[in-house]
């Protein structure tokens, strides 16, 4: 900065105070060029030119600046308002070899930047897919879920007794493809079901959030969901599991987002299929804990037309829970079906939660006397009296959903399980 003078420093400060001006940075450029700092000079326009890439100006610049001959016309000093001073540096040997120095530097300096090339729907290499991560079958079965009898009556109906018995499927005029929308509190099981949904099926499973779709370049998300059935067909069959559909699949008439909505269109032509028989084969089960703000169009028949509460662990659930999460941790006498009875109520996630603090409370009681000793009833108990149920906000929002806009009876399973629960 010594040898800069007092207007190219003075510049410098104006150029630092707004450093999007691209027009000031020129400025900027054109006198450490007259002055001969090169150098400097392409450092600033190389600013200028991410700013603004097909600025002719800065092009000019750079080219005076690298050594090449200027383009004829008017000079950007003449533009800029700057009278030119100074020479130009030496123009490069006619007889430079530039593959030959091409070659020298090829690979050594890599891009400083790379962005994503901008392309529509059949633009590139049909073959080049985004890659979706597919579960083989997996080994969960049905018969693993403990209890919830009911959901799993309701989803033989739907999905495996076709499966498993094609000639009345024929007659029937039963197709493979089947849409269900699993709902209810956090932490229930919805996505473990799903999972052994596809392993009774014998079918691979693949899983999508939000983050797997949405993307920040327009027309990205919709190919993406494009992107996600085309892979599900190819590998049918597979039980696709939108994961919280209402982000996936929001209410349109809610959002201000263009790019949303589009996403959502995308959405329901997908479940649509796109010819007869397109989706034979492809299961598609979703999740939600708010279906009342998923797009009604979701949930018109030949989509997501059938419904299945998952609430809170029944006591044979819950005892199969406190089971799995107990198998691994040292315990003596624990009545399990006396358990089950005391966190009714609870989610497989708070049940989760009862496990590690009884093993907490044991630890610490361990290192404070000295002494290991077991897991034991009193510490299961006394964790599960200090547990607040994570379900309760939850039923507080679905009571209402329940009582004042149950239109066409979509929530009468709700409804019935609040009456039987005295929640009403």
């Amino acid at each position: 900065m010594s040898q800069d003078s007092p207007l190219i420093q003075s510049m410098r400060t104006a150029v630092a105070a707004a450093p999007g001006d691209v027009p000031l940075r020129l400025h900027l450029a054109q006198l450490l060029l007259d002055a001969g700092r090169y150098d400097a000079a392409v450092a600033e326009v190389a600013v200028a030119l991410q700013h603004a890439p097909g600025d002719a100006q800065a092009r000019e610049l750079m080219t005076r600046a690298m050594g090449a001959p200027a383009p004829t016309g008017p000079s950007p000093a003449a533009v800029v308002g700057t009278p030119a001073r100074g020479t130009r540096p030496p123009a490069p040997r006619a007889d430079f070899d530039w593959r030959a120095a091409e070659d020298e530097v090829d690979g050594v300096v890599p891009p400083r930047f790379v962005e994503p090339p901008l392309g529509v729907d059949g633009d590139g290499d049909p073959g080049e897919a985004p890659a979706w991560d597919v579960d083989a079958p997996g080994t969960v079965r049905l018969a693993d879920v403990g209890g919830m009898q009911e959901v799993k009556d309701r989803l033989e109906a739907a999905f495996l007794a076709p499966l498993r018995n094609p000639e009345l499927r024929r007659l029937y005029g039963k197709s493979l493809r089947g849409g269900l929308l699993l709902y209810g509190p956090p932490g229930c099981g919805k996505t473990f079901i799903a999972r052994a949904v596809a392993g009774e099926l014998g079918a691979n499973f693949l899983s999508v959030s939000i983050n797997d779709v949405l993307d920040m370049w327009i027309g990205n998300s919709e190919r993406n969901m494009h992107e996600v059935f085309a892979t599900a067909r190819r590998q049918a069959p597979c039980v696709v599991f939108l994961d919280e559909l209402d982000a996936l699949g929001g209410k349109r008439s809610r959002t201000q987002n263009s790019g949303m909505r589009n996403t959502v269109n995308q959405l329901l032509t997908e479940l649509d299929g796109v010819g007869a028989e397109a989706n034979e084969g492809v299961f598609v089960l979703a999740a939600t804990n708010v279906p009342w703000d998923v797009d009604l169009a979701l949930r018109r028949p030949g989509r997501l037309d059938r419904t299945l509460l998952v609430l809170p662990p029944d006591a044979p659930a819950r005892e199969a829970v406190l089971r799995y999460h107990l198998r691994e941790r040292p315990i003596e006498n624990v009545d399990l079906g006396k358990l089950a009875k005391a966190t009714d109520g609870l989610s497989g996630a708070d049940l989760a939660h009862v496990c590690e603090s009884a093993a907490e409370r044991a630890l610490l009681d361990s290192a404070r006397t000295g002494t290991v000793r077991m897991i034991d009833m009193a510490d299961l108990l006394a964790a599960a009296r200090s547990v607040v149920p994570s379900t309760e906000p939850w039923f507080a929002a679905a009571r209402n959903v329940a009582m004042f806009a149950n239109e066409g009876g979509m929530y009468d399973d709700l409804l019935g399980y609040l009456k039987k629960r005295r929640r009403l």
